[in-house]
């Protein structure tokens, strides 16, 4: 019997990049390759890099360089760089790191099996186009199932230009995936085990995919394919990451009042609180826009938790601007945020204005992210005494435990000897810790 080959893949930044590696390692399935979790046992080592924040590159070259040993013993690993690094940087990358047998861009690497074999034919192999064929349709069936939660990309790319994104430069412009094959896909997975899907996109709230003739046709907003999929059975949980809030469209707010399988829970990066820098990111809405979007949402949703993004320092950013920031942050409350200092990204209109001095932008990034963390923690403790639904993902450390995820998205441990992975149970809060909640199995 021949012996398995083994992958490690790491992964870096977001969901869709989780999800990429794992439709990664099911293409590399089709070669023979099984996943391992430990560099020295694999043929090949695959790093999915992300592009967003300051000194990704710099991160990469780091890990290859910790690879080359790796390499030295055994010369017949492959190394691959994957993602959107490779997209930006992949004839750099071949250059700068020789040991680098392999480079496939975001949109290519439903290609790897054949670049695989012609690493085996002892050649190197680059792909970082945007090929014409949809990925999709080249991947085989999902397999890498992490538990009863799943994620699915509906949508890929941006069209928004933001001055501060490399996004559209290494995902290419915005393109939705056919309704049909979202919900054969979904379907699949509920078919495994899965009861909650994550839908994902670059906005993906601004899917608009075509529609089959057996659903109606036309064309299909987000909202349509969330109602869609509520009707699998066996499907109990559906979200969707990362909005624009240009995208928010009426039937989308309104599903989330009243389709009950869609989630309490809503990203929706807003970035700044002062006009004056959201023109500057080009970001095409202002701050009076966001909180009457925020109004409705919630009046559609009252308990509805909300989540953002703030960058600080941007190029330009005054006291005042700061100030306006902090101010929305107040105004909105969040329960939970992300936040960053502004780094510029090569390529993007921002990265050619002069950033904010160095200390003045970690003291407004730690104001910042104080804020955010009072109103997270006071959302939390707001938690405890009430009743939540809670799906299991894991047993917890101590016996008798279980992990898992609440409505509103809060990581729950409970009290719950018989619980199981995949368990939906109803969950008393009876306490909350830093980042997470305490309950019992009700």
């Amino acid at each position: 019997m021949v012996e398995a080959k083994k992958l490690f893949i790491k992964t870096y930044g977001c969901q869709m990049n989780v999800y990429d590696s794992e439709r990664m390692v099911e293409a590399m399935g089709a070669e023979g390759y099984v996943t391992t979790e430990t560099v020295e046992d694999a043929d090949m080592v695959l790093l999915n890099t992300c592009h967003i924040r300051e000194k990704a590159s710099e991160k990469l070259y780091s890990d290859l360089g910790r690879l080359r040993a790796f390499k030295e013993a055994k010369p017949e690993m492959k190394i691959g760089v994957a993602g959107c690094v490779a997209q930006a940087e992949g004839d750099e990358i071949m250059r700068r790191m020789p040991l680098v047998d392999l480079v496939v861009g975001p949109q290519s690497y439903h290609r790897l099996p054949e670049m695989n074999r012609r690493l085996l034919a002892g050649g190197k192999a680059i792909d970082t186009e945007f090929p014409a064929e949809d990925k999709f349709d080249h991947l085989p069936e999902r397999k890498a199932l992490r538990g009863p939660s799943a994620f699915l990309t509906v949508q890929e790319g941006c069209d928004k230009f933001c001055a501060f994104c490399v996004v559209p430069y290494t995902r290419g412009a915005e393109v939705s995936r056919p309704a049909d094959r979202l919900l054969a896909e979904a379907r699949g997975l509920v078919e495994k085990g899965v009861k909650e899907i994550t839908l994902l996109g670059q906005n993906v709230n601004a899917y608009h995919g075509a529609g089959a003739a057996s659903d109606g046709g036309g064309d299909w907003g987000l909202a349509r394919l969330v109602r869609a999929l509520a009707r699998i059975d066996g499907l109990e949980r559906i979200r969707y990451t990362t909005s624009h809030p240009n995208d928010m469209e009426d039937d989308l707010i309104a599903a989330h009042g009243d389709e009950p399988k869609l989630m309490p829970y809503l990203h929706l990066p807003v970035q700044s609180g002062s006009d004056r820098i959201l023109k500057a990111m080009n970001r095409k809405h202002g701050r009076d826009a966001y909180f009457r979007m925020i109004e409705r949402v919630r009046a559609a949703r009252p308990d509805i938790l909300l989540s953002s993004d703030f960058i600080v320092g941007f190029p330009g950013e005054t006291d005042a601007d700061f100030a306006d920031t902090l101010d929305l942050i107040r105004a909105v409350g969040f329960g939970q945020s992300y936040s960053f200092k502004y780094s510029a990204r090569p390529g993007t209109p921002a990265a050619e204005k002069p950033g904010v001095e160095a200390g003045v932008a970690d003291a407004r990034l730690q104001a910042v992210q104080a804020l955010l963390l009072e109103q997270q923690r006071a959302i939390q403790a707001g938690m405890v005494g009430r009743e939540v639904a809670v799906l299991y993902e894991k047993a917890g450390r101590m016996a008798g435990q279980m992990v898992g995820k609440s409505d509103h998205l809060h990581a729950v441990h409970v009290t719950d000897a018989a619980g199981k992975p995949g368990d939906l149970v109803r969950v008393r809060i009876v306490e909350s810790g830093p980042n997470s909640l305490g309950g019992q199995r009700v």
